[in-house]
């Protein structure tokens, strides 16, 4: 699915973003990506796929 629609940046992407090259965190999702520069509305849905990967253990816990 989807994530930014503004840049079709999907769920699979920001996953492998997260488990590939360590981008545990949004602000290193943005780094990568153009994520959030638009509208913004895909912020909320990324740190909820993120927090999903760490619950399930699949990324270190970051403080």
């Amino acid at each position: 699915m989807y994530v930014c629609i503004c840049h079709g940046i999907s769920d699979k992407t920001i996953t492998k973003l997260a488990i590939e090259r360590s981008a545990y965190d949004v602000k290193t999702i943005r780094q990568i990506t153009p994520l959030g520069s638009q509208c913004g509305k895909c912020i909320r849905m990324t740190k909820d796929i993120l927090q999903g990967l760490k619950s399930e253990a699949q990324l270190p816990k970051v403080s």
